[in-house]
């Protein structure tokens, strides 16, 4: 393949037929390798740091991956259909201009993601190379822009290699940390709580739910023949195998390490493994997960702002100096919290979490129930583009609706900064995410199917009167 063809000319404009390709196992072997990862162990830790025992955490977790993943899986299925980056989409329920609400906290997450990412990343980096974690951090960010730069297929290969890496890698650790701890003790002391009990839910579901705003970005150039259902499995699958192997490792290491584990997270997980060569293999195991990731993060990153700032210019396509700025904008902003952060990650994190929890609850609830059950898969591509079309520049009634979906979140959430008067009653447990699911997706469904004139009788991806083929 020549270097020309490796580096992505696509942006937010929609994939024509013949630069489809793949098949939707790809979704398995990337959503895999994006959550083999260190991050991932850490929701694990936190299940159990904040009270959990193993066997209710690893059951909590388990069902927030099942959950989350099957909402994430639903926006994947997406791709394929329309063959545009998942927030472009997104125009269709909030206008062309409206999209922009949404979009401002999307991007916020993908540089919380790319600094937490690069926390840890930077001490495996750092250790790997002999530096320091400052110097790993910056080092790793630079590699990451280069990698997001070059786009689609750099991802889609990165994310096979770490799939197999980091499942040899995880493997290994696992049978190290089972010869350190007593397993049939971990498991007898289970005392089932509540609010402990969904904690671990929350913790697991928002991580999944996080990739919601971006997961068609990397099922958008799959045939337009790809099946939906298995578009779907594929993605659920690799995404909630790869992140509950991950949070179960962390739910052992937490349990069975107290404080060592908090003070260093990279350095306690390789520790498990061994030194010399072992150590290297596994110290870059974590970089490559995490590079992995990261990527998605800056490559989603730079989408979100074009797909917010075209929405305003009418700009349908991207120059490659354009994707670069972009792109080096994310990498700067996400590598400068990183370095602020890095001394108070384990609880930031948490909070982190949880916060975004209560934003991307609302805008997937309106975004799948208008795809499945108001739009039934049938959008107007050429509108999402103009202002002027069918969609308009402001949908006010999804904004509402998506104002209220927060604000009926807000009395249930619980985090280090803010504790909603009813989570009290509860016994402390965080129900938000479920609120902020069921709320907006109910108002959405009534407000949405009173006027459906806005919906085409078949999707339309050119100007002409019917799809292109």
């Amino acid at each position: 393949m020549a270097a020309e063809d490796l580096v992505e000319r696509r942006s937010i404009d929609v994939v024509p037929d013949d630069e489809r390709h793949g098949t939707a196992f790809s979704q398995f072997t990337l959503w895999l390798g994006a959550n083999l990862q260190i991050t991932a162990v850490v929701p694990g830790a936190l299940a159990v740091v904040f009270g959990g025992d193993v066997v209710w955490s690893v059951v909590g977790l388990l069902l927030g991956n099942l959950l989350g993943g099957a909402v994430m899986a639903l926006h994947s299925a997406q791709g394929p259909k329309l063959g545009l980056p998942q927030m472009i989409q997104s125009r269709a329920q909030f206008g062309v201009r409206g999209a922009v609400v949404p979009l401002l906290l999307v991007i916020l997450m993908y540089v919380g993601f790319f600094a937490s990412g690069s926390v840890l990343a930077g001490q495996a980096t750092a250790r790997l190379t002999h530096t320091d974690d400052t110097t790993g951090i910056i080092a790793f960010a630079l590699i990451t822009a280069v990698a997001a730069a070059v786009g689609y297929r750099v991802i889609h290969v990165l994310g096979r290699v770490a799939s197999v890496v980091c499942a040899l890698a995880f493997v290994y650790l696992g049978i190290r940390l089972l010869d350190r701890v007593d397993l049939s003790a971990l498991l007898g002391d289970a005392h089932f709580d509540l609010p402990m009990f969904l904690l671990a839910v929350s913790l697991s579901a928002s991580w999944q739910l996080a990739f919601g705003p971006y997961v068609a970005d990397y099922s958008r150039y799959l045939p337009r023949t790809t099946s939906g259902r298995a578009t779907f499995w594929w993605t659920l699958s690799g995404s909630a195998v790869g992140s509950q192997w991950s949070m179960t490792f962390g739910v052992l290491v937490a349990a069975s390490s107290g404080e060592a584990f908090l003070a260093d997270q990279v350095g306690y997980v390789v520790g498990l493994g061994g030194t010399g060569l072992i150590a290297s293999f596994l110290y870059f195991s974590i970089a490559l997960g995490k590079l992995t990731i990261n990527v998605l993060n800056t490559y989603g990153g730079f989408m979100s702002m074009v797909t917010g700032i075209s929405g305003f210019r009418g700009q349908k396509a991207l120059s490659q100096r354009g994707r670069a700025a972009y792109i080096a904008l994310i990498m700067v902003a996400g590598t400068a919290v990183a370095l602020l952060g890095k001394d108070s990650f384990l609880t930031s994190f948490k909070d982190f979490l949880l916060f975004l929890l209560t934003f991307f609850t609302p805008w997937s609830a309106i975004n799948l129930v208008d795809y499945y059950l108001i739009s039934r898969e049938r959008y107007d591509i050429p509108a999402l583009f103009d202002p002027r079309g069918r969609y308009g520049a402001w949908r006010w009634d999804a904004l509402l609706v998506y104002g209220v979906g927060v604000l009926a979140q807000l009395p249930f959430l619980v985090t280090h900064f803010y504790t909603g008067p009813l989570a009290a009653p509860l016994g402390g447990a965080d129900i938000s995410w479920i609120v902020g699911l069921a709320v907006p997706a109910a108002l959405y469904w009534l407000l949405a199917r009173r006027d459906t004139s806005h919906i085409p009788e078949e999707t339309r991806y050119t100007l002409a009167s019917g799809p292109a083929h």
